[in-house]
């Protein structure tokens, strides 16, 4: 690749905006990244409009703003996902054409994205070889690169096991795995793009322990996240987006939650969910001793009970991967249980009378699954499509002897303008939209018809802060109109702030029972780790 001007611009002919500096880099040294005048179209949609950053090297530079507002365009961009229609990109103080992602690798760009980019049947060491070899002969690429990927390892603590399969790794695991891949091809700016949205607290932590050590490095840091606290955990400065626009650059030091959200959504925004104290009807779901098998043998869920009752939100708080997914699946029909009973209304599911997803939609049970690219919605369908995915065949939909789609199209415009999905274009993949556009739509899809029963997993997972408030307020209101809500979450304060009553999981078993109001962090943690509330009082 060889410098060039930026697309539409010459070198020079735009004045340089005034550097923000970040982290220990002074104003006057040369900036690791300077974007300026970046505009990207998608036919109508007018992803960013004259956008301009600059990021001091060194640094550890935050990217925020509402879903749609053109953060993960610009880093794609940046990284050659996409070229921009006019604007320069400058690093180091050169400017540079990025025409691919290979443009980008050889200007020390690496980028790790949401959902990795990795094989999972082949070793950590396969991954990070893949595409750079480095020999002719691979049995010499593997030993120079085993060598190096320790090298690696051992300077920034990223300690992983190079001949395990990726497929086996917890998910912490595999982004440090993304992480050594862009560090092996030679990566000095590092754009990260929501990367704790998979991640349990304590990972979440660890990361941010490795974000510290490669800037201690010298290594760029770009963090793009909806999570206003983890930016004002981690970061040295940040920039806020909004609709396209950059609205602001600020210290990350002189600036707080509520200023930066005011900046992201044009408003003020409640942070604490507004809501009247429950008043719980008859249970809608009862679970008795309910026992979840996996197809390996290993038990999952090892005799839970509980009820969730009308007009009430039951919180399940846990550290992911502790029998909340395979539960929310039982529930909705997808998994079989091993032993035990499940109630829902008149519908009753044991391991000799199974249940189908059909049969649990019709007793009034709506489903938000945890992975809405794996269960929520089909990514490559128009959003019309997955808008009515295991409803297509209602009688709204169709007619006497083909589907109605102008009622279906109708129907997706509808769920898009009530529930503030952006662009508002039936016929656009799902795959185009951003992830909490794609939970509005689901969350839009399943909220259709009042159910009696919603079971929901992660509701606000990769969903920016004016969307959450949003959410949560929608949820309440399916309470206070009297449906029966259990609610999956990592996020405590989520947990915490939505819930009437709370119920802490450890290894797949009921740890114990708190009211809302009776809960706490410390409490809510000691519980997840499997201590007692006898315990704690002893």
């Amino acid at each position: 690749m060889t410098d060039g001007i930026g697309a539409g611009t010459a070198a020079g002919d735009r004045a340089r905006p005034a550097p923000v500096a970040s982290g220990d880099a002074g104003t006057d040294a040369v900036p690791a990244i300077e974007l300026i005048g970046i505009s990207k179209r998608f036919g109508a949609v007018h992803a960013n409009r004259d956008v301009s950053m600059t990021v001091a090297a060194g640094a550890i530079h935050g990217i925020v703003g509402e879903n749609g507002a053109g953060k993960s365009t610009l880093m794609s961009i940046l990284y050659g996902f996409y070229e921009a229609d006019s604007g320069e990109i400058r690093i180091d103080g050169r400017v540079v054409s990025i025409h691919d992602a290979a443009d980008a690798i050889a200007c020390g760009v690496g980028m790790v994205h949401q959902h990795f980019m990795l094989v999972p049947t082949f070793t950590v060491l396969e991954n990070v070889m893949l595409g750079a070899e480095g020999a002719m002969l691979l049995a010499k690429g593997r030993t120079a690169a085993r060598a190096e990927l320790e090298r690696l390892e051992r300077d920034y603590g990223l300690e992983v096991d190079p001949d395990a399969l990726v497929g086996d790794l917890p998910v912490g695991l595999q982004q440090r795995v993304e992480i050594l891949k862009a560090l092996y091809r030679g990566a000095r700016i590092l754009i990260l793009d929501e990367p704790t949205g998979v991640l349990t607290p304590q990972e979440t932590d660890r990361l941010f322990e490795i974000l510290r050590s490669l800037k201690g490095e010298g290594v760029t840091v770009i963090l793009i996240t909806h999570k206003l606290r983890e930016i004002l955990a981690v970061t040295d400065t940040v920039s806020v987006m909004r609709r396209g626009e950059m609205v602001a650059h600020q210290p990350t030091a002189e600036t707080s939650r509520e200023e930066l959200a005011e900046l992201m959504v044009g408003r003020k925004v409640l942070f604490q969910v507004d809501k009247a104290p429950a008043t719980p009807g008859t249970p809608v779901l009862a679970v008795e001793d309910l026992r979840i098998v996996d197809v390996d043998g290993i038990t999952r869920v090892d005799g839970m009970s509980f009820t969730v009752a009308a007009g009430e939100i039951v919180g399940l708080a846990g550290v992911s991967g502790n029998g909340q997914s395979e539960l929310l699946e039982a529930l909705a029909g997808i998994r079989p249980i091993a032993g035990g009973r499940i109630r829902i209304g008149e519908l009753e599911i044991t391991a000799g009378r199974p249940s189908d997803p059909r049969t649990v939609r019709a007793a009034g049970v709506g489903h938000v699954p945890e992975d809405r690219h794996r269960m929520g919605m089909v990514m490559p369908f128009e959003a019309a499509e997955s808008a009515i995915l295991g409803r297509h065949d209602s009688v709204a939909y169709n007619g006497r002897w083909l589907m109605d789609y102008d009622a279906v199209y109708a129907n997706c415009a509808a769920k898009m303008q009530a529930f503030d999905v952006r662009p508002t274009d039936p016929h656009l993949r799902g795959s185009l939209f951003s992830g909490g556009n794609q939970q509005k739509l689901v969350l839009g899809r399943e909220l259709d018809g009042a159910p009696k029963l919603l079971l929901i997993g992660q509701p606000t997972r990769g969903v920016d802060i004016g969307a959450i408030e949003f959410i949560h307020r929608q949820l309440v209101a399916m309470r206070d109109a009297g449906a029966a809500i259990l609610l999956v979450s990592v996020e405590l304060d989520e947990i915490m702030s939505l819930s009437d009553r709370i119920l802490a999981v450890c290894g797949g078993r009921l740890v114990g029972e708190l009211l809302a109001d009776q809960a706490d962090e410390r409490t809510l943690g000691l519980m997840m780790a499997n201590v007692t509330l006898e315990e704690m009082r002893s």
